[in-house]
C-alpha cells in the first residue's frame, strides 16, 4: 500500500503553532476534528494522551508518532505536521521534535492499514528523508518526498524478498556437502523478533533499524514482527537453526520456547531502535546467554523479563488491568439499568420492557467482581490464573460460599483479594511444578494448573478470604448505613474531590470503584456515594465551560471553542473533557475543580441525594430521590468552581 493514500494534503499542518507537547497534540487533534477524520475530538485526544502516558512516542531524531485506535475515527489517516522551532515532546533522545505523524486508526482497522503504518515507520529510518521533510514547504513537497522514498523502499524490499525466497529454496533443495560448504562461507546470519504493546509503530521502527544496521555491517538478518496485525516474517525452524544468535527486542510476550539452546539477547524494543549496532555486534560476539525453554505451556510461553518499577507500580498495574476490563460491564450494565428505571416510571413494574432491560443490566453487573478478580489474576499469573481468579471473584459474590454463615458476601473487597491471591498462587504453582519431566508439560497446562489451581482457590475463598472479608464488608455496609450526616458529608467531600484530582487517573478510578462496590454490595440500592462521585466528576468540564463563557479573556479562542463542548461532556458525566485544559494549566483547573467538586459532594450527602445508577449524568436525575438536591448540588459546585477559575486564572496571552 502506498503511504500517500493515508497522507492527506488537507490534514497537513506545515507550521505548528504549539510550543508544548500538550499544545501540539491539541492542535493536531483539532485539525483531525475540523476535517471530519475524528467525530469525537475529546475521545480521540484521551486515547492519544493515554498512549503517551504509557511511554513517549517521540522516537528520537526529531520525530514523534502519537497514535490511537478508537471508534471516533472515520477513516485511517496519517496527519503530517512540522514545527520549525521544535517542541519538547519528551523524546527518547531528549531532543526537540520537528516532525509529527499522528496516526488515526478506526476500530477494526484492516491489515492493509497496519501494513501502511509499518511502511511509514520503516521509511522514517532513512535520515535523508527526515532531513528533506524538515525542509518541505508545502503538502505537495511532503507527498513527493514520500513517493520517492516509497519507490526506493519497494525496490529494496522486492530484492530482499527475492533473496530470502532464493535462500529458502536453496536450503530445502540442496542437502549435499557442496551446499554446506558454501553456506559456511557466506555472510553471518542472525534472527530477531520485535514487538511492542500496541504493535503499531515501535515494532516496525525496531525492525527497520535492525535491518538497516545489519546491511551496513555486512550481516544477513531476518526480523519477525509481532504487531497488532499479527506475526509477519515468521521465523522458521530452519531460520533459527541456521542463525548465529537471536535478538528479542520486545516489550510484550513473544513465543520463546523455539529458541531453546540458542544464544539470545532479550532487550526492550527501544534498544532495537536506538542500539541496533550494539545488539548485532554482541550477538555476533556470542555475548547472549543460552536460552533454556521453561517447558511450561506451549510455544507461546512468555519471555522472561524483569518486572521493573516499584512494588506499588506492579500492584497498581495489576489492579488497573482488572478495573479496565470491568468498566465495560459497569458502563453498559449501568446505563441499561438506568434506562430500565425510566421505563419503569413510564410503563410500570409489570412491563416486559422494564423487566427485560432491568434483568439485562443486572446480568452485566453480576460479572463485575468475577471479571475484576479474573483480570487482576491474569495480569500476575498469565492465562493459567484467569480461571481461578474468575471463580474466586464469583465466590466473593456468593454469601453461602463460606465456612462461616454470613448475611452478605465478601463483595468487591473479597474480589480484589481473590484476584491477587489467584495470580500469585499460580506463580507459586508454576515454580513448584517446574521440575516435572518435560514429557508431562502438556499435563501441567491441561490438567494440573486448572485442577490444582481451582482446588486451592476454592479452599482459600471458602475457609479464609470469604469469612474474613464478608465480615469486613458487612461491617463496612453497616457503618455506611448507620453513619450520621456529618460523617456522610465528609466522605462525600473526599470522594467528589478525588474525582477531580486526576480526572480519570488512579484517584478518580479509586473513588468510582468504591462507589460501585458499595452500590453493588447494597443490591443496587445505596446510590448515595454514586451521587457524590457522579456530580464530582461532572463539575470539572462544566466549570470550564461556564468560566470560558463568562470570563472569555481568560481563555484563548481555541479554548473557548473547546469549552462549549464541555457543556455536553459535563452533563453526561464525561470528566475527561477537562483533561486538555488541566494538562496546560493544572494549578488553576485542578485547584478550582477540586474545591467545587468537594463542596458539591458534601451537599449531596447533606440533602441525602441517592442516585441508583452508576452512569448517565443528568439522565440519572430522572432516577434520583432528591431531584432538587441533585440539581442544587451540581449548580452550586459548578458555579463556585467556575468563579474561582474565572477570577484566579490569569488572562490568556493573546487577550492581554
Amino acid at each position: 500500500m502506498d503511504i500517500r493514500d493515508l497522507l492527506l494534503k488537507n490534514v497537513m499542518i506545515m507550521d505548528l503553532k504549539g510550543t508544548s507537547k500538550e499544545a501540539v497534540i491539541d492542535e493536531m487533534v483539532a485539525k483531525y476534528h475540523a476535517e471530519g477524520i475524528v467525530t469525537d475530538e475529546n475521545e480521540y485526544r484521551q486515547d492519544i494522551l493515554k498512549r503517551e502516558a504509557e511511554s513517549t512516542t517521540g522516537i528520537g531524531e526529531g520525530i514523534a508518532m502519537p497514535h490511537a485506535k478508537d471508534s471516533a475515527v472515520t477513516r485511517a489517516t496519517v496527519l503530517f505536521a512540522k514545527s520549525d522551532q521544535g517542541v519538547d515532546f519528551n523524546a527518547l533522545d531528549g531532543q526537540p521534535v520537528h516532525l509529527f505523524f499522528m496516526i488515526a486508526a478506526p476500530e477494526g482497522a484492516n491489515n492493509e492499514h497496519l501494513a501502511a503504518l509499518a511502511a511509514l515507520s520503516s521509511l522514517l529510518i532513512n535520515p535523508k528523508l527526515v532531513a528533506d521533510l524538515k525542509q518541505a514547504k508545502t503538502p505537495d513537497d511532503v507527498l513527493a518526498l514520500f513517493g520517492k522514498a516509497q519507490a526506493e523502499k519497494e525496490a529494496k524490499d522486492k530484492a530482499e524478498e527475492a533473496k530470502e525466497k532464493a535462500q529458502e529454496e536453496q536450503e530445502k533443495a540442496d542437502k549435499q556437502a557442496e551446499f554446506k560448504a558454501e553456506k559456511r562461507q557466506e555472510r553471518p546470519f542472525i534472527v530477531a523478533v520485535t514487538a511492542c504493546p500496541t504493535g503499531i509503530a515501535h515494532t516496525y521502527m525496531a525492525e527497520a533499524a535492525l535491518k538497516e544496521t545489519a546491511e551496513k555491517l555486512g550481516v544477513d538478518i531476518k526480523v519477525e514482527t509481532n504487531g497488532s496485525e499479527g506475526i509477519k516474517h515468521k521465523l522458521t525452524d530452519s531460520d533459527i537453526n541456521r542463525a548465529a544468535g537471536v535478538i528479542v527486542a520486545a516489550d510484550k510476550k513473544v513465543a520463546m520456547d523455539r529458541f531453546n539452546g540458542k544464544k539470545l539477547l532479550n532487550r526492550p524494543v527501544i534498544d532495537g531502535i536506538k542500539k541496533p549496532e550494539e545488539l548485532i555486534e554482541e550477538t555476533l560476539q556470542g555475548k547472549g546467554q543460552v536460552f533454556h525453554a521453561a517447558g511450561t505451556d506451549n510455544s507461546d510461553a512468555a519471555s522472561e523479563e524483569a518486572s521493573g518499577g516499584t512494588l506499588w507500580n506492579r500492584i497498581y498495574k495489576d489492579l488497573m488491568n482488572g478495573v479496565s476490563n470491568m468498566l465495560p460491564f459497569v458502563v453498559g450494565g449501568g446505563i441499561i439499568m438506568a434506562i430500565s428505571f425510566i421505563l419503569e416510571q413510564w410503563l410500570g413494574k409489570t412491563s416486559m420492557w422494564f423487566t427485560f432491560t432491568n434483568n439485562l443490566g443486572t446480568f452485566a453487573f453480576s460479572f463485575l467482581v468475577p471479571v475484576l478478580a479474573a483480570y487482576i489474576a491474569e495480569s500476575i499469573g498469565d492465562r493459567p490464573a484467569l480461571m481461578p481468579g474468575f471463580v474466586g471473584g464469583y465466590m466473593a459474590t456468593v454469601a453461602t460460599a463460606s465456612v462461616v454463615k454470613a448475611q452478605n458476601p465478601a463483595g468487591f473487597l473479597g474480589g480484589l483479594v481473590a484476584g491477587f491471591a489467584a495470580g500469585w498462587m499460580i506463580v507459586g504453582l508454576k515454580k513448584l511444578l517446574s521440575k516435572m519431566p518435560h514429557s508431562l508439560d502438556g499435563m501441567r497446562t491441561i490438567l494440573l494448573y486448572p485442577v490444582i489451581g481451582l482446588a486451592i482457590m476454592g479452599l482459600l475463598m471458602f475457609f479464609i478470604i470469604n469469612p474474613i472479608f464478608a465480615a469486613i464488608n458487612g461491617a463496612l455496609i453497616s457503618f455506611l448505613e448507620g453513619m450520621g450526616t456529618g460523617n456522610a458529608i465528609l466522605i462525600g467531600v473526599i470522594l467528589a474531590a478525588m474525582m477531580s484530582i486526576d480526572m480519570g487517573g488512579p484517584f478518580n478510578k479509586a473513588a468510582y470503584t468504591f462507589a460501585i462496590g458499595v452500590y453493588q454490595a447494597s443490591g443496587f440500592k445505596d446510590g448515595r456515594w454514586m451521587a457524590a462521585v457522579m456530580i464530582g466528576g461532572m463539575i470539572p468540564p462544566l466549570a470550564i465551560a461556564v468560566a470560558s463563557t463568562f470570563f472569555p479573556k481568560k481563555f484563548t479562542l481555541q479554548e473557548r471553542n473547546a469549552g462549549l463542548s464541555n457543556y455536553a461532556l459535563g452533563l453526561t458525566f464525561i470528566t475527561e473533557g477537562a483533561i486538555p485544559f488541566a494538562a496546560t494549566d493544572p494549578l488553576h483547573i485542578i485547584g478550582s475543580s477540586v474545591i467545587g467538586s468537594a463542596i458539591a459532594g458534601g451537599l449531596t450527602q447533606l440533602w441525602h441525594v441517592n442516585v441508583p445508577a452508576p452512569h448517565g449524568g443528568v439522565v440519572a436525575l430522572l432516577l434520583t430521590n432528591q431531584k432538587l438536591g441533585f440539581i442544587m448540588s451540581l449548580l452550586i459546585g459548578t458555579i463556585i468552581a467556575a468563579l474561582i477559575l474565572g477570577f484566579w486564572r490569569p488572562a490568556a496571552k493573546e487577550n492581554k
